[in-house]
Formats: C-alpha cells, structure tokens, sequence
C-alpha cells in the first residue's frame, strides 16, 4: 500500500491487541492527521492503553492543507473529518476507518478504504499472522462492534470456517 492515511481507532485496537506491528508491514509509511494523534493522546491521559504515535518512526503526521466540507457532517469526529480530508487531498491514497459514518461519506467520495477487519486478513494473507479468529475474539473483547455475521465473513474470508 501506498499513501495511507489511518484513523484512531485502528491504532487503538491493533495497539490493544498486541499487532500494531502489522501496519508498518503492510504499509511501510502511515500518514496521521493531527486530529487523531491528539485523540490518541487524550485517551493515555484519561488512563486508556494506547500508542504514542509520536515515538514510532513510521507515522507521518500531516495536517490537511484546505479546508473541506467535511466538518458540516456533525457525527464525524475530528479524526475521520481530517483523515477524509486529506484522503481527498493525496489522490490513490488508502484511509483505514472503522466508523460506519465515515466509511459511508469515504464509499460516496469514492475514497479507497479498508478497517481493521480488513488489515487483519491482509495480514494473515501476506503470513504476518497465522489465525485471524483469535485477534477477532479479544477486539470483541474490548467491545470492538462486530456483528455476528461480520464475524462470520471475516472468518470465511481468512478461510477460517
């Protein structure tokens, strides 16, 4: 992958999980607004485990240059706006998001997306790591919203069923 732009909660849960690693793998250079290393930090002070983006040698944090439309969509965090933002700014780019809003105006901006379910099967394709219904089961553990049948896709798709 080239030009990826990563939301929050990717970091958050692959942090959680213990395969962050698997982003520098997959995408060598992740870019990161502003927006979510703030978010990111904001969590370690109220006490919740999460990585400081600034310590790892592969994020690339990047404001948007211009101002978009994208903060009139009220339930987009400051994250996802900015993260859509600079997907439109950096043509080709891949965004990973997990929030179902934002995955919607990224599909209707016709962006390139993926989400963590979707870094965890190019992982196990690309032999990262062995088993995706492990990590599966702990991200529903820490309440990581999948649905039953999201599950089970999931794990059809990692050949897994």
């Amino acid at each position: 992958m080239t030009n990826v732009i990563c939301n929050t909660s990717p970091f958050q849960y692959l942090h959680q999980i213990d395969q962050l690693r698997i982003l520098p793998a997959l995408a060598g250079k992740i870019i990161v607004p502003s927006a979510v290393v703030d978010e990111l930090a904001a969590g370690r002070v109220a006490g919740v485990d999460l990585p400081d983006l600034l310590q790892l040698d592969w994020v690339v944090v990047k404001s948007p240059a211009g101002q978009s439309a994208l903060p009139l969509i009220p339930d987009l965090g400051a994250g996802e706006s900015e993260v859509l933002m600079l997907a439109l700014e950096t043509p080709g780019a891949t965004i990973i998001l997990d929030d179902m809003l934002a995955r919607r105006v990224a599909e209707s901006l016709n962006l390139h997306l993926t989400g963590t379910l979707g870094l965890l099967l190019d992982a196990k394709r690309a032999g990262l790591i062995s088993q995706v219904r492990p990590l599966l089961d702990q991200l529903q553990a820490l309440r990581f919203r999948l649905s039953p049948a999201t599950y089970q896709a999931v794990l059809k798709l990692a050949d897994e069923l």
